[in-house]
């Protein structure tokens, strides 16, 4: 059975992260005081460091049971097993400092910390992602397979068998459905049968090793749900329901209570949670404050070549709708000739668009007109990354004509996204833009915005569509 297999494979997976974090402190330890890559001083003997291990190492296995990086990964993107393993790394140094800090041991060096927890999160990382090969490649032969009953052979149920074959490596295998239909007695769909009646399931639990059964019933027969439930778990079998709702839903649903309600909601967005928010202002403010500083001779030098320009303001102040579509100002160098305010906020930007300055054509190219919007992002009203605000005037067109536009005003707006990283800014399609927003919104983490800062360092300022 599947669940035997994976306790046996949890006990080799912890021994073997045990294992990789022994290396990383070895390697720390050799290249810090043996290798002569660093100053050589006094420092406490090997055995000082070998018995902080065996208080960090232990720590470090209970913070990866706590973020469930134990937990079956069949479904999990590596991408959030890494980005778990960084995370509980980083409590991991936290905790190591504050526990030097208490008892004040202050002859540890802390290049050595840095390194360790370095090697930590670069050896874990490509552990598991050796492993998850390994297992994608065994599962795919038909090896270390979790054996499904679907109940239901409908649409929903159908679509689930087109998830799991179409991903192999998942090891998903079904016997077959369960459907009280008399037209799909005895039938079968890709070569999944049905086996029988929903009045069957309790034969089917007693006689067959099952790790877990599927339901996939329409909305009108949620009355059998009660029944299906307390037979499964009569037999210890895992059951797992595909709510046939979701397709009134327009996105991912999260659940939230009310005293003893559940309530459901439509849409999960990961920046209603307080701490998140607290992470991405932190984040913010930082940034946009180091960036401020860096490219301060930029903006005066962009200035300076605006006033030298064109008679006008050197500071074009615009009219934005932002986050809870509540209005805002924002700051961009002005690119343009100086027009009255009724043309600047209802005309779009063209290609041969002959409002532009020359200064102003080279700063909305390279998008160093936005650089004053980092003074937007230190007093609140943007985020470094974020969907891009729109004027007043285009927001009221889109939300008639754009399904789910207004969705982009649950989080701040950015000085750069998701959409702009993938090219879609300027004069381009604005229903693809409000999808990428609700992808960024919907899958936010302070890794995807730090990979959309490198994304735009490297294709996000230049961009043919800028003008």
């Amino acid at each position: 059975m599947i669940k035997r297999n994976q306790r046996v494979f949890n006990a080799g997976q912890i021994l073997l992260d045990g294992l990789v974090v022994c290396v990383a402190f070895a390697l720390a330890y050799y290249l810090r005081f043996q290798s002569g890559l660093f100053a050589q001083e006094a420092h406490l003997p090997l055995v000082d460091y070998v018995r902080n291990l065996a208080i960090a190492l232990p720590a470090l296995l209970v913070i990866f049971y706590t973020r469930g990086l134990y937990d079956s990964a069949r479904k999990r993107t590596l991408f959030r097993e890494i980005a778990a393993i960084t995370f509980s790394t980083l409590i991991l140094g936290l905790l190591i400092l504050s526990l030097l800090f208490v008892i004040k041991q202050i002859h540890i060096s802390r290049e050595f910390i840095v390194l360790f927890l370095l090697f930590v999160v670069l050896f874990i990382s490509l552990e598991r992602t050796l492993l998850r090969v390994w297992l994608r490649q065994i599962r795919s032969r038909g090896y270390n397979a979790k054996h499904v009953l679907v109940v239901g052979g409908g649409e929903l149920g159908r679509s689930y068998i087109d998830e799991i074959q179409g991903l192999p490596y998942l090891g998903y295998h079904a016997i077959g459905f369960l459907d009280d239909d008399p037209k799909k007695q005895e039938a079968e769909y890709k070569s999944v049968p049905v086996i029988g009646t929903l009045d069957a399931l309790e034969d089917v639990l007693a006689t067959h090793p099952l790790d877990e059964v599927i339901v996939a019933l329409p909305l009108q027969a949620y009355d059998r749900l009660a029944t299906i439930i307390a037979d499964c778990e009569k037999y210890g079998v895992k059951s797992m329901i595909i709510p046939d709702y979701l397709r009134y839903v327009p996105a991912r649903p999260d659940f939230d209570e009310l005293g003893d309600l559940y309530l459901i909601n439509t849409r999960y967005v990961p920046l209603d949670n307080i701490f998140n928010q607290i992470v991405k202002r932190i984040f913010d403010i930082v940034v946009s404050l180091v960036a401020i500083i860096v490219t301060s001779p930029i903006m005066l030098t962009s200035a300076l070549l605006i006033r030298l320009g064109s008679p006008g303001p050197v500071i074009l102040k615009q009219t934005r709708v932002g986050y809870n579509r509540k209005e805002f100002v924002i700051y961009k160098f002005r690119t343009m000739i100086h027009q009255p305010k009724q043309h600047s906020d209802t005309k779009w930007t063209t290609k041969d668009d002959d409002r532009r300055t020359k200064i102003g054509a080279f700063l909305r190219r390279t998008s160093l007109d936005e650089l004053p919007n980092l003074f937007n992002i230190l007093i609140g009203d943007m985020s470094i990354v974020g969907p891009r605000p729109e004027r007043p005037y285009f927001v009221e067109q889109f939300m008639e004509q754009i399904p789910k536009y207004m969705v982009k005003h649950q989080v701040r707006p950015g000085l750069t996204g998701w959409a702009q990283v993938h090219g879609w800014r300027g004069d381009t399609s604005i229903m693809e833009r409000i999808r990428h927003d609700i992808y960024y919104i919907e899958n936010w983490s302070l890794l995807l915005d730090i990979r959309i800062m490198f994304m735009t360092f490297f294709k996000g300022f230049v961009n043919k569509n800028a003008y």
